[in-house]
Parts: C-alpha cells; sequence; structure tokens
C-alpha cells in the first residue's frame, strides 16, 4: 500500500485555517515530484494521507534528510509571510506517496497533528 505523510512543526502554533493550507502545499508539492506510476497506484488505492507533528524546525530537518536518505520524495514548504509566520519560514514537510512500510520506518513514532 502507498501513502503520503505530511510533518508540520508544533512550535509554529499555525492557526486551523493556516495549517490546512500548508498542508495542501506540502501535499501537493511532493505529488508533483513524485514519478507517474506511484501516482496512479496510490490514486487507485484511496490516496492515503496522514499529517503527523514535529517538535520544530530541527527536527524536521533531520525527518527530511532520513526520507531523501531512503530515497523518498519530499518536498519542504516555506511561507510566503503574507498572514501569519515570516517569509521563508519552513511551515512542513510532504513525503511521498510511496510504499507505507518505507515512509513508517522514517516517521513511524510520530503523532498525529
Amino acid at each position: 500500500m502507498l501513502k503520503q505523510v505530511i510533518l508540520v512543526r508544533e512550535d509554529l502554533k499555525l492557526p486551523k485555517g493556516k495549517l490546512s493550507v500548508q498542508v495542501a502545499h506540502a501535499s501537493t508539492a511532493a505529488l508533483l515530484r513524485s514519478h507517474k506510476d506511484d501516482l496512479a497506484r496510490w490514486q487507485n488505492t484511496g490516496m492515503t494521507k496522514i499529517v503527523l507533528k514535529v517538535k520544530d524546525l530541527d527536527e524536521l530537518l533531520r525527518f527530511k534528510m532520513q526520507a531523501e536518505d531512503a530515497h523518498l520524495v519530499c518536498a519542504l514548504i516555506e511561507d510566503a509571510g503574507k498572514t501569519v509566520v515570516e517569509p521563508g519560514t519552513v511551515t512542513c514537510l510532504g513525503i511521498g506517496p510511496d510504499k507505507e512500510d518505507k515512509i513508517d520506518r522514517i516517521t513511524g513514532k510520530l503523532k498525529m497533528v
């Protein structure tokens, strides 16, 4: 089974609307970087997405490195800074879609938002 995970920085305490938009950006950006065969399989199996929380930027970047080392598609999202956070603030990270067990080896112990 394939899935996608979005990691969100807990320390930013984003309002629900802002959080939702950042998650959508991360999901879409990772999707656009994915292989077409993976996209078709993911779409045919329900497009599973999980949103997980990380403590801060340092932790987010550690997970990004681990995901890249595992050859997973990643999309780091930097906000334009028009509303809640400063321009260039890294808000979240999209990973996948890819095989669930491959992603779980990296993010499996994180808590849901």
